[in-house]
């Protein structure tokens, strides 16, 4: 089948012509890489190839498949599956959409192409243990488009194709004004508008470090493995319930090293098995207190654990609360007087935090749209437990 499809901007067609195997785009906002992966995926099916689009969010999956869906519906004997996010084309081929929320949910399928939508914002672990290797019996190819989103794997891809150490890698950056059907003008209405570094990032694409974030020296501190419990060692646990496609996330800090020593992530949202996973993790590290968010849910699990015996203290989020709390997080950032775990989905919601000033004056934090803050929330509430300092006995039987 021959299909007519419209046509691309000079910078463009630079990314489009390239032959490398791992091309890594970062560009800035409306400089339409959208539209790039898009069409990348689409030609690539025409030609019977099995092509997947994948973004970090189901929410920002679907700014993929709208541009995915409008090129499909113009091609003859293209069937668009709505349900599935997937369009089968005559040859054989196909595109379809997916979410990196959960990696694990990625593996299986053998790709000829995975386009991977503002990947900054995407978990390492997503295109390491699961879309690489689904590329290697095709000898797939892959396309990193994204926003710069400080120093992170991101950027050490980026790098990579900048500095050719593979013969398969290449890497751009190109910011908003290289796409010419963008005003000059509204560039510069932005530029006077926004805050010189989001400025800087979200127009001009440059990699930032993360000085600027909420949380700096996140990746300096993150260089711990997960340790067994110490003798003579007391231990705090922060927890952060899961709601709905949340995760429930329980942290342990070593108190006399302030260091993270154990995390549990998952999203089982049974009450049962919530309750046996804490208590399992309570018996190895005996903590001396656990600040455990009693919003929602929250409060009546945490009613039942203290008649269990577990030594939990009920932390209600408010706004003024969260921000106490993250900031004091933050200044144990700024001093170094914290070690994290070398995990990459712990290391990625504390690199992506954000901070928005609301119009009476106060601060708001919580994590960029479509993604999560269940680490940073139990981290916090872990950290809070270190500072306050004031241990609660916990009841013996509750360790027979």
């Amino acid at each position: 089948m021959e299909a007519i499809l419209p046509g691309l901007h000079p910078t463009q067609k630079i990314v489009w012509n390239d032959r490398h195997r791992y091309r890594v785009l970062a560009c800035g906002r409306r400089w339409g890489k959208t539209y790039l992966g898009s069409l990348a995926c689409i030609t690539e099916a025409l030609h019977g190839a099995r092509t997947w689009w994948v973004a970090p969010s189901y929410k920002m999956a679907q700014v993929g498949w709208r541009g995915i869906r409008q090129l499909s519906v113009q091609l003859p004997g293209a069937e668009v599956k709505l349900g599935d996010l997937m369009v089968n084309m005559p040859g054989g081929g196909s595109v379809q959409v997916r979410s990196a929320d959960d990696p694990q949910s990625l593996r299986g399928e053998g790709l000829d192409l995975a386009v991977l939508d503002e990947c900054a914002f995407m978990q390492e672990e997503a295109w390491r243990e699961a879309i690489r290797p689904a590329l290697s019996d095709r000898l797939g190819i892959a396309l990193f488009i994204s926003t710069p989103k400080g120093h992170n794997w991101f950027w050490k891809l980026w790098r990579m194709g900048q500095e050719k150490k593979g013969e398969d890698w290449c890497s751009w950056r190109f910011p908003t004004r290289d796409n010419p059907y963008i005003s000059p003008k509204e560039i510069e209405d932005a530029r006077r508008d926004l805050p010189e570094r989001t400025f800087l990032q979200e127009y001009e694409a440059e990699f930032l470090d993360d000085a600027g974030g909420v949380f700096r020296g996140v990746e300096a501190a993150a260089t711990l493995e997960p340790q067994e419990p110490q003798q003579g060692h007391q231990y705090v646990f922060g927890i952060d319930w899961a709601r709905e496609a949340d995760w429930t996330v329980i942290i342990v800090i070593d108190i006399a090293t302030h260091s993270v020593v154990a995390m549990d992530r998952f999203n089982i949202v049974d009450y049962a098995l919530q309750r046996q996973r804490l208590i399992a993790l309570a018996e190895r590290y005996r903590p001396t207190v656990i600040i455990a968010e009693a919003n929602a849910m929250g409060q009546p699990i945490i009613e039942q654990l203290q008649r269990d015996g577990l030594p939990v203290r009920a932390f209600i989020t408010t706004n003024a609360t969260k921000a106490e709390i993250i900031e004091r997080l933050a200044l144990a950032f700024e001093r170094g007087d914290i070690r994290l775990l070398k995990d990459d989905v712990l290391v990625a919601e504390l690199q992506t935090y954000t901070m928005e000033r609301l119009r009476s004056g106060m601060v708001r934090y919580t994590a960029p749209e479509g993604m999560h803050d269940d680490c940073v929330m139990a981290l916090a509430l872990a950290w809070q437990g270190v500072v306050a300092g004031r241990p609660v006995e916990y009841a013996p039987n509750i360790w027979m």
